[in-house]
């Protein structure tokens, strides 16, 4: 590994060069500009740091198709990995709970399975449009609402109805959804409940699947919202991440692997604090 990665951080470190360089002209640039001097010196500025930043982005799609690809495929069967693809706006949309964006970014596409698990997954953000009406005329701006990932995991079990479990999320959904209060004072504060009928949700939502739930939550923070829809669950993570961004300054090393594991860490304990390797959702006669 050492072999590829060493090549890897001299080019990382040549763009960190060319960035800095950049940036310092760009400040540079700017208090000249300021002092009522030449902008040309902040316009060279800017230049070079948009190189350097090319650069650097080159960089991160060299280390993700050379180092961490076979990294991802070492621990997880099936594995198929493509960080230039994402889920697609209709799989983002069968969560039923985000709302419909405006501009859509998906990427660091993973699926593969766990304990015989199918899933699949990708970093998404979600944009809304916002159009604002001044004396001058109008200005619009595209506003992030949702930057996290989303998940889709089998099931292979059919549910009778739908179930939403979600922290500050609202239903996005033709379905009959109504709210559902549950026994744990501790689980109706922190989550809403809502499902097309209540039989379903308390047959989904035993005791032992809400505290499994409650660990989540303070596993992984950030907004989480699940889904439980015909055969499949839907989660989704708003915790302002990105699961594979390399970040300027910093090693490419096994150090940067592990923690790429421990953003992973969540597709574990989503399959095993769930159990959903265990059929314990069966069909009732």
């Amino acid at each position: 590994m050492d072999t590829v990665l060493e090549p890897l951080n001299k080019k990382k470190k040549v763009s960190e060069i060319i960035m800095a360089l950049g940036g310092v002209t760009l400040v540079g640039g700017v208090l000249l500009f300021i002092s009522g001097n030449t902008f040309i010196v902040m316009i060279i500025g800017a230049i070079v740091l948009f190189i350097g930043l090319g650069y650097f982005n080159h960089v991160g799609t060299l280390f993700k198709s050379k180092v961490l690809k076979k990294h991802l495929e070492e621990k997880i069967e099936n594995c198929v990995y493509n960080p230039k693809k994402g889920l697609n706006k209709h799989e983002i949309m069968n969560t039923e709970f985000l709302k419909r964006p405006d501009r859509i970014k998906s990427e660091d596409y993973l699926s593969g399975e766990l304990d015989g698990v199918k899933f699949v997954s990708s970093d998404v953000v979600l944009k809304e449009r916002r159009v604002t009406h001044t004396s001058k005329g109008t200005r619009t701006r595209y506003v992030t609402y949702f930057h996290g990932r989303v998940f889709r995991f089998d099931f292979n079990k059919d549910f009778k109805g739908s179930v939403q479990v979600l922290e500050s999320y609202r239903p996005k959904s033709r379905r009959n959804f109504e709210k559902v209060s549950l026994e744990s004072v501790d689980f109706n504060d922190t989550y809403k409940t809502y499902a097309t009928d209540d039989h379903t949700a308390f047959y989904i939502l035993t005791p032992h699947f809400m505290e499994s739930l409650m660990a989540l939550e303070k596993k992984h923070p950030g907004n989480l919202g699940f889904s439980f829809l015909d055969s499949h669950l839907h989660v989704a993570i708003h915790n302002r991440r990105s699961s594979f961004s390399i970040r300027p300054f910093t090693k490419l090393d096994k150090d940067l692997l592990t923690r790429f594991d421990e953003d992973l860490n969540i597709i574990y304990d989503i399959v095993d604090d769930l159990k959903l390797n265990k059929d314990i959702f069966k069909e009732e006669e």
